[in-house]
């Protein structure tokens, strides 16, 4: 681990350890502590996670983001006939936003990945990312999807990383400097003593932590471990964990006591803008510190992946269904976003357009076919539990069409949510649910959530500045306003590189609310070239590589599909985290409610657990309709959190 690259600790030391005997179907180390399970194992199967007793169930999905796709697919795998997806917007992927400018050639543009941009795939070093033991690897591989390291600050994968802390003051000196760091072998340190002493503080926590938790992950010791670690740090936000005192030695009497950081007031400020793996972490000092523990410790940072698409060598996308058609419409002809299985959504495109086998009709196909089995452009706005046991799901169809547009009631017997929780609380109207299928704490843990704001501002980057140009860093980390900065290339094939201006979360997100995206764009590369020019070992702009033109800018608080970008806790809220995720378990037997993704997980931010909570939303679902399980897994197999299976 070196400051602001990737935290490969956890994956480095996996195969090192030896595990005692793991519990049936556990998952293996590094992956999520939660819920320790190896949900790929299940989906890998002949036949998928079971077999439908009840075939002619109706289900309605609300959401076609990658919960929803994932839900959808393994259902239909499952044998489940009567599905509904419903989607608000007219296009599929949700926080995978894959966007593209025109190119002047026949070849696809660089994407801009405006939402998720780099995936952990849970593989140990030495194993190819498609080889981790996750959902989002065994998508990548069933589905041919082309990645490579993400040029994170400070790893091997970028030709230099230039930071800038203190008006360029860090190191002393009569003149400003941007701290230039090489680091091609992946172990060379950060320069200067202070940022060393940083690095070496949180790197003396991080592997004391993994080795410990390494040594029992999955293994009968393990429930009791995360149980204890739990207890000792959800009442303690991060910023309070970067100051608390070291513990030098880990005492098996107080097993989930690891101590802090043991940094200075000083120390706190760098590591604010250094983070601990992908650039700045000072906006998330005030969440609870189990989120950045859980990130670096289990393998969120590990490894990190750049998704190409389902392309070849030069990014040129691989024969797919649809990828030649102008338009594909859902069940009721209303056109949504063609596939074009470039960047990120390409996952959510294969989803819904590849084949569920050799020979058998895709999800897209199947859904389609009913008279309204796939339904876009159409909010949902009313959840209804009658007396008969369904659930009546309004939604306004085809919003966009003013005179079209009209409201849609259809009943169903399991409603499967995964939309944010901030959409489910301020668009949807819930009634008729008594407390015993929908408690009180249920409903105050999503109204409640704390969904973290995000802005990208990406742009079009000359070639020639990653060609020729080696006076100015590939990547930059700063404590300015634009707080983390990534030039990067796809391949040779496509027109223009990349540059990501601006990268901020929460409170250095809102700061630029008030700006348009024009002026942030301009502010964005005004400041990078005044900080450039500022620094006597530079003296260079970057604007000129810069195509300000066609930027692109993503504010995802005030994107009415999503209002925000990751649902966080912050601290003495895990609780309510936990809750959500256990909601499936505990009540939609009764309720006939399903909550999945990214919103009712603890992992926040990644898509891993987007997938995860749609999985469980199917494993539950199919427990309650009787379906028959393959590979010999029963609930019995299925992990509670805190008690052992």
């Amino acid at each position: 681990m070196t400051i602001g690259s990737s935290h490969n600790h956890p994956a480095d030391i996996a195969a090192a350890v030896q595990n005692p005997a793991s519990l049936p179907w556990a998952a293996r180390f590094p992956n999520p502590p939660d819920l320790c399970f190896d949900y790929r194992r299940l989906l890998e199967q002949t036949g998928g996670i079971a077999h439908a007793g009840n075939a002619q169930h109706r289900i309605c999905i609300i959401g076609a983001g990658v919960a929803g796709l994932v839900a959808a697919r393994e259902l239909l795998r499952c044998g489940f006939e009567r599905i509904t997806l419903i989607e608000q917007s007219r296009r599929l992927g949700g926080r995978h936003l894959t966007v593209q400018v025109d190119s002047p050639q026949s070849t696809p543009s660089t994407p801009f990945e405006m939402g998720a941009m780099r995936m952990p795939f849970f593989n140990r070093t030495g194993e190819a990312p498609v080889d981790g033991r996750s959902l989002m690897a065994y998508y990548a591989g069933l589905y041919d999807l082309k990645t490579s390291d993400f040029p994170n600050p400070g790893t091997p994968f970028v030709h230099s990383t230039g930071i800038y802390l203190r008006e360029g003051r860090l190191a002393g000196g009569t003149e400003p400097q941007l701290l230039i760091w090489n680091n091609p072998d992946g172990s060379t340190p950060p320069p200067t003593a202070v940022l060393q002493a940083v690095h070496q503080k949180w790197k003396l926590f991080a592997e004391r932590m993994a080795m410990q938790v390494a040594a029992v992950f999955g293994s009968q010791q393990w429930p009791a471990l995360w149980s204890a670690i739990v207890t000792r740090y959800q009442h303690v936000a991060f910023r309070e964990l970067v100051r608390a005192p070291c513990v030098p030695t880990w005492d098996p009497s107080r097993p989930g006591d690891f101590g802090g950081l043991g940094m200075s007031a000083a120390e706190s400020s760098i590591f604010y803008a250094i983070g601990i793996g992908d650039g700045s972490w000072g906006a998330f000092y005030d969440v609870c510190s189990l989120y950045p523990l859980r990130t670096a410790i289990f393998g969120f940072s590990s490894h990190l992946q750049l998704v190409h698409g389902r392309v070849d060598g030069q990014g040129m996308p691989l024969p797919a269904p649809f990828l030649t058609e102008h338009a594909v419409t859902d069940s009721k002809g209303v056109a949504f976003a063609t596939p074009r299985y470039l960047g990120l959504a390409a996952l959510d495109e294969c989803l819904m357009f590849m084949p569920l086998g050799e020979g058998a009709r895709s999800p897209y196909e199947r859904l389609r076919e009913q008279p309204a089995g796939l339904i876009t452009d159409s909010p949902v706005n009313s959840l209804t539990r009658l007396a008969d046991g369904s659930i009546e799901v309004g939604y306004r169809w085809h919003q966009s069409d003013a005179l079209a547009s009209r409201q849609v009631k259809q009943s169903f017997d399991s409603v499967i949510v995964t939309v944010p929780s901030w959409i489910l609380e301020t668009r949807i109207q819930v009634a008729g649910f008594t407390s015993a299928m929908l408690p009180q704490a249920t409903i105050d843990a999503y109204k409640t959530a704390h969904w973290e704001t995000s802005c990208k501002v990406y742009a079009p980057l000359k070639k020639t500045f990653l060609s020729a140009r080696r006076d100015i860093p590939q990547i930059l980390v700063t404590d300015s306003f634009v707080h983390d900065v990534y030039a990067y290339r796809y391949n040779d094939n496509y027109a223009y590189d990349c540059i990501l201006l601006s990268y901020t979360w929460e409170d250095d997100a809102t700061k630029l609310a008030a700006f348009s995206d024009a002026e942030l764009v301009d502010n964005c590369v005004r400041e990078l070239d005044r900080i450039l020019m500022r620094c006597s070992n530079v003296g260079t702009r970057i604007s000129p590589f810069i195509d300000t033109a066609n930027a692109r800018v993503q504010r995802w608080v005030t994107d009415r599909n999503a209002l925000g970008c990751a649902k966080l806790y912050r601290a003495g809220a895990y609780q309510d985290a936990v809750g959500l995720m256990s909601y499936n378990r505990d009540y939609s037997r009764l309720s006939g409610l399903y909550l999945a993704g990214e919103s009712f997980s603890v992992d926040a931010g990644w898509t891993e657990p987007a997938m995860r909570g749609a999985v469980d939303a199917v494993i539950n679902l199919c427990a309650n309709q009787g379906a028959v399980f393959n590979g010999g897994f029963d609930l019995s197999h299925y992990p509670r959190y805190g008690t052992e299976s």
